[in-house]
């Protein structure tokens, strides 16, 4: 009975891990695109969860920081299979995009394309791709003028003082401007939501959270090594990012740019090949790491950019009714979301139109790029390889 068991066991994570990697492989477009899939997949076709479940995960990875659709990817597989059935889910999804942006990243290193037609079109990929998130991000967060003032706020403070300091300040700040601004009017229904993980394993993956957060600072203060340097910068953009992957692109620019461990053309070509693959956005760490420290440093940014994301939604599963009801926390998030808006726009300024767009060229190439992804509704890796091959090409020129 007990072998019967375990083969059982074997046989749902060898599921998980088939399931999530075929998404892995297959799923283009960024977070909200990766929502669907997961719906198509674990709602429709498998019924593994049901629909007010799966609405109570999304919301749940929205209310975290952290790669939103990565942290509901974990959840389904979570109440499937327990925190190992988590654990394989997120490497079936990760994994292959991770492996191709290792292999990007080293390809560049060793053939020293940074100058080249290619990186430059590759960055100015970013600039139509970060512009539709910032569409659709001002649309479903900042509708009001209150939420937009405070987005112009973030705006504004991140282009002036442009440190990862700011930044964090900048969502502290406008948190308690949502909470004293804001009312909240959501109506939150019991959830439907029955995890096996326990209340005393989810305390101690909250501290650990808080307690990394805290620590590594002070630790790399004292160190000079690079590597704790580096788990501690990933470590902290994935705790602070508030509203997917696009997100991330600020943080991880001031954290590794202005302090020269890698160039912004770099940066950007690195961002632009990230369209281009499935799977989650924040796997530009992998190539991120990659540039600064070999195949090694890839994977220890990935394992620390994604480590928040576990110990959150491992640490709030059981909590998350009495989460859902706090209206505090509803309206705080409601400023933190507006200033992610502006955050986002700050990036977009600098580094991304002002080292990407340079000539009249440049701007007649994002002006298509553009149209063809938010008017023609062409997949993310079209506009990637057309926006490398048209630079490529006028650079011969």
């Amino acid at each position: 009975m007990n072998l019967n068991h375990k083969n059982k066991k074997l046989n749902v994570l060898l599921e998980l891990l088939i399931v999530s990697t075929k998404l892995g492989l297959t799923s283009f477009g960024g977070p909200i695109a990766h929502l669907g899939y997961f719906h198509k997949e674990y709602v429709r076709k498998r019924n593994w969860i049901d629909d007010k479940s799966y609405a109570d995960l999304v919301a749940l990875s929205q209310f975290l920081p952290g790669p939103a659709s990565s942290q509901v990817g974990i959840g389904i597989s979570v109440l499937r299979a327990g925190i190992l059935g988590g654990i394989v889910s997120f490497i079936g999804f990760t994994l292959p995009s991770v492996i191709v942006l290792i292999l990007f990243a080293l390809f560049l290193h060793g053939f020293n394309l940074n100058n080249s037609g290619l990186i430059h079109g590759l960055k100015l990929v970013a600039v139509p791709i970060v512009a539709q998130a910032i569409l659709g991000m001002i649309k479903n967060l900042t509708p009001d003028l209150k939420r937009k003032a405070i987005a112009l706020f973030a705006m504004i403070a991140t282009l002036i003082w442009q440190s990862t300091s700011t930044q964090i300040s900048v969502i502290l700040i406008s948190s308690i401007l949502g909470y004293f601004l804001f009312q909240d009017n959501e109506n939150s229904d019991k959830t439907t939501l029955v995890t096996n993980i326990s209340k005393r394993f989810s305390v101690i993956c909250l501290a650990l959270f808080f307690i990394l957060l805290a620590v590594l600072p002070l630790i790399n203060s004292f160190t000079t090594s690079k590597w704790i340097s580096l788990f501690d910068s990933f470590y902290r953009a994935g705790s602070m990012v508030f509203g997917g992957g696009h997100v991330v692109l600020p943080l991880l620019e001031r954290e590794f740019v202005p302090t020269g461990w890698l160039s912004k053309e770099t940066f950007l070509a690195g961002y632009g090949v990230t369209q281009a693959v499935p799977g989650p956005l924040f796997t530009f760490a992998a190539y991120l790491g990659t540039i600064m420290k070999g195949w090694q440093g890839g994977l220890i940014a990935t394992i620390a950019i994604f480590l928040p994301a576990f110990l959150l939604i491992f640490g709030t599963l059981p909590f998350w009714l009495s989460m859902r009801r706090n209206s505090n926390l509803r309206r705080a998030l409601l400023g933190v979301n507006a200033a992610v808006v502006g955050i986002l726009i700050s990036a977009f300024c600098n580094p991304i139109w002002i080292s990407s767009v340079l000539s009249i060229y440049d701007f007649v190439i994002v002006a298509v790029l553009f149209s063809m992804l938010v008017f023609m509704k062409l997949p993310p890796w079209i506009i990637v390889v057309v926006g490398a091959i048209c630079e490529e090409i006028l650079s011969r020129f």
